[in-house]
């Protein structure tokens, strides 16, 4: 099983990458971060494939300006390409397809266990964290304003993510903690954001799942075009998640991140970069030194680069940290596991 759903990933990211120029993508992010000044660059480093997410999610175009800002300001070249979310994203790390990638803080843990999303295909432990990055929330998107609280999703056609995504996981924790089975109580699809975003646009469906950070694009776009709702959960139904599924924390998102009329209380996970642990020492250095000592230049392309932080940065408990993002954080004086 896993070697059939090894070669079958492989194919799809293959032409996923040679057709990542024709899809719909923010203008040129990683370009834009060139602008910036920077330091002298690093000593050479290598080629780097950073697989991130779909053209209208967060990872595609913040991880295109993470790698761009890496890629002038130090010796190893960077190219961020669309991935598959992050079950894809480790698949094709486990492959040598990649050798850096984003995911979700609990995906990263499901891979490195071999359990939930990877109890078929199996333990992949090829991998050591880079940096946490900043927090996805938990958006339960609408236009359907009598659709107020989870439970009111019962009977409905939700989107659920990508069959087999992070996001259908967090779909069927958020919809078991509210007592919802997630093939019987709803009436699931599997889409992505922007397929989601197109069929509510359409009134196909009712409500999607998107784990993204916020602002996210497909969202953003969709609520310039009709009404949209963003669906709360609240406190006792948060702390039964939490108690159950402790990688979640409570996260509020304000208003004014889509011109809503209030906050919307939700939860959420890390996104975090990571890396193949054949990645050398010197291209993971440069890869910390390129994002953390340019926070302020990547702020101004991206409003995500405003919530990079060291402190969370290394917060990840998971999956231990490898020896280059290590050697870059014991310089600014914190310490983090290594394998």
């Amino acid at each position: 099983m896993k070697k059939f759903l090894s070669l079958l990933m492989a194919t799809l990211m293959l032409a996923s990458v040679l057709t990542a120029c024709g899809g719909k993508k923010e203008e040129a992010p990683a370009q834009t971060a060139t602008e910036a000044p920077a330091e002298a660059p690093a000593a050479t480093g290598s080629e780097l494939t950073f697989t991130t997410g779909g053209s209208s999610g967060t990872y595609y175009a913040f991880g295109s300006v993470l790698a761009g800002q890496v890629s002038s300001s130090t010796g190893t070249k960077v190219t961020a390409v669309e991935g598959k979310g992050s079950q894809g994203n480790i698949e094709l790390m486990d492959m040598d397809g990649a050798q850096l990638g984003l995911v979700q803080s609990d995906v990263m843990s499901y891979a490195y266990e071999g359990t939930n999303l990877f109890a078929d295909f199996g333990k992949v432990d090829c991998f050591s964290t880079v940096a946490a990055l900043y927090m996805e929330q938990v958006q339960i998107v609408t236009c359907d304003p009598s659709i107020k609280t989870v439970a009111d999703l019962k009977g409905k056609n939700v989107s659920v993510g990508d069959s087999g995504s992070g996001v259908f996981y967090n779909a069927v924790d958020v919809l078991g903690a509210y007592g919802l089975d997630i093939e019987k109580d709803i009436n699931p699809t599997y889409q992505g954001f922007g397929d989601s975003a197109e069929a509510l646009k359409d009134g196909k469906i009712d409500a999607a799942f998107v784990v993204a950070g916020a602002p996210t694009t497909a969202i953003t776009e969709l609520s310039s075009a009709k009404p949209t709702y963003l669906v709360s959960l609240d406190d006792e139904h948060i702390d039964a998640l939490l108690a159950q599924s402790p990688y979640y924390s409570k996260y509020v998102i304000p208003a004014e991140t889509y011109g809503l009329e209030s906050d919307t209380t939700t939860v959420a996970v890390g996104a975090v970069v990571i890396a193949r642990d054949d990645v050398s020492e010197d291209d993971v250095y440069n890869f910390c030194a390129g994002v953390f000592d340019n926070i302020d230049a990547i702020t101004a392309v991206h409003a995500k680069g405003g919530e990079l932080d060291l402190g969370f940065a290394t917060s990840v408990t998971s999956v231990p940290y490898h020896p280059g993002a290590a050697k870059y954080f014991a310089e600014q004086g914190i310490t983090v596991p290594t394998k």
